[in-house]
């Protein structure tokens, strides 16, 4: 590691597993980021969405990145997490030259861990990462690795544009600054969202979309809503899918309603039997569904068959309805997102999927509700540290 340019570059940090479980996260549960052609999932976000058991794969990663963090920059026990999300650059985003900390309200952060959850070239086109000086001076993104850095004038950085793909990474910021510590923001609001659920209704896992205007993409954020797409809608329909409703939408005045409400998933003209809770929990199930690798004999549960029966012209035109509102350029949906269609999908094995990730979401619930009191300790031991100090 540099002393005139504190860097540090880990390969391997992340497992395969890890950086997939995080993309499946990401995917299902991401709204328009804070530049253009950008996604991002915080923790407060998968909290305030009632995905507040999402949050549990981070804790160890979080806990592991933080103490290298502090082993190379020789600073044991003086960090807080100031900001963990995930973050995706899509078609389009890049950023000049900047440092991390470049704006008064981010003077806080002291040092900056990047994990890359996917592949330069394999996943995405262009995203390379420069340094302005010191070396290494240009990073090729690779799954699994881990980049560190001061987040001060020392390591002035830049991203290339993004030509294909998505580029997905894990982002923390750290801080000396105890004020700053964000674990004392999420804590009570995770205990108050987790401590109201019953461990064992399904019902307690379904998700409550954010605003609809937190899923609304449109090229350079433009300030109408007369092109672009509904990026839940966009991800369903790059895996071949299309939402129906029963309802008679000649009667809403506001179409936007419907992605609150129940609704039924259709591949090619068949309509599957299941009725989801609304958009954002079909998501979660088919991004699940295609994680968990629905080639594989992953989903082995003794199901019944999962019904499908072929649409009629009034299902039809509904979902060409909804289609003319929420994925007004199609053109820009399959340029933000890859079409992946092609994938082998089976009805059956959705429909053990769907119980799959009933049980993935009740385990990692039970799991958080162990952590949390140990967490909450873990923060009030590094609270008195700070004070004391």
């Amino acid at each position: 590691m540099e002393i005139e340019h504190p860097r540090l570059i880990l390969h391997n940090f992340l497992t395969e597993e890890e950086c997939k479980e995080l993309e499946f996260i990401h995917k299902s549960c991401s709204t328009v980021g804070y530049r253009p052609n950008v996604f991002s999932t915080t923790l407060s976000h998968l909290i305030a969405t009632n995905s507040a058991h999402l949050i549990l794969p981070f804790l160890p990663l979080r806990d592991r990145l933080k103490e290298k963090v502090e082993e190379i920059f020789g600073c044991e026990y003086e960090l807080v997490t100031e900001f963990t999300g995930l973050i995706s650059w899509s078609r389009g985003a890049s950023i000049g030259w900047h440092s991390d900390d470049n704006r008064p309200y981010l003077k806080q952060r002291d040092f900056t861990a990047v994990c890359y959850l996917n592949s330069y070239q394999t996943d995405f086109k262009g995203g390379l990462f420069h340094f302005q000086d010191g070396e290494p001076k240009t990073i090729a993104p690779l799954v699994g690795d881990a980049v560190m850095y001061t987040a001060d004038s020392r390591n002035t950085h830049s991203v290339d544009e993004v030509t294909d793909g998505e580029r997905l990474t894990l982002t923390l910021w750290f801080s000396r600054d105890s004020s700053h510590d964000e674990d004392a923001k999420l804590i009570p609001l995770l205990a108050e969202s987790l401590l109201h659920k019953s461990n064992n209704v399904p019902q307690s896992f379904l998700p409550v979309p954010a605003s609809d205007n937190m899923y609304w993409f449109f090229p350079n954020q433009a300030s109408h809503q007369d092109m672009g797409f509904d990026i839940r809608l966009g991800r369903l329909h790059a895996f071949g899918f299309d939402v129906y409703y029963s309802q008679d939408m000649n009667f809403i005045s506001d179409l936007s309603e419907l992605l609150m409400e129940p609704m039924q998933l259709v591949r090619r003209d068949q309509l599957l039997d299941h009725k989801f809770v609304n958009v954002l929990h079909a998501l979660q199930v088919v991004q699940f569904y295609f994680w968990k690798g629905c080639k594989s004999q992953t989903f082995t549960s003794e199901v019944q068959f999962g019904k499908v029966v072929q649409s009629s012209q009034s299902q039809r035109d509904k979902i060409s309805q909804v289609n003319s509102v929420f994925l007004k350029d199609t053109k820009l949906e399959e340029t933000v997102f890859r079409s992946v269609e092609q994938y082998y999908f089976d009805s059956a094995t959705f429909s053990a999927a769907i119980t799959a990730w009933e049980d993935y979401s009740c385990k990692l619930h039970k799991e958080i509700l162990i952590s949390l009191p140990q967490w909450r300790a873990h923060q009030a031991i590094y609270r008195v540290h700070f004070d004391v100090s």
